[in-house]
């Protein structure tokens, strides 16, 4: 393997890496800038089940595209002539693919299914990051506001 594929293979791995620091959070105590200061609804309310679920990962041009141009540098490393160019375009096409799957796997969080019987009868069911534990039984609060509803201690 040549170096210039190593630096290149270290890059796309960087760019992945960073799509991760660049996800929105799904969690129930974190904020986006526009969400800061804005009139949120308080309701309270009772856990009645709390369930394990996955959050989507994102798939950005990013990581399609990084793992497109590792793809086609190794494959261009195959044959030559012809050979090499088909060699090229194939290891574009999987590495593309390859690439998006890694990064969906890497930017997906475990969440919870936060089911609440609010204190007016309404049962309502919030999917958050799971960064903080909740039991059946426990008194909480649902935030709601700007389109984001979130459940709190």
């Amino acid at each position: 393997m040549n170096i210039g594929l190593v630096k290149l293979m270290a890059v796309a791995a960087i760019s992945v890496a960073v799509l991760g620091g660049c996800a929105s959070s799904m969690s129930g105590s974190a904020y986006s800038r526009g969400q800061a200061r804005q009139v949120q609804e308080v309701k309270m309310g009772v856990v009645e089940s709390v369930r394990q679920v996955k959050i989507e990962g994102t798939q950005s041009p990013v990581g399609t595209g990084a793992g497109a141009v590792i793809g086609g540098i190794a494959g261009s490393n195959v044959g030559g002539g012809k050979g090499s160019t088909v060699a090229t375009i194939l290891g574009a096409v999987a590495g593309g693919v390859a690439g998006s799957v890694i990064e969906e796997g890497v930017m997906s969080k475990a969440g919870l299914e936060i089911t609440v019987k609010l204190d007016n009868g309404h049962m309502i069911a919030v999917t958050q990051e799971a960064d903080e534990q909740f039991r059946v039984g426990e008194r909480v609060r649902i935030l709601s506001g700007g389109g984001v509803t979130r459940v709190t201690h």
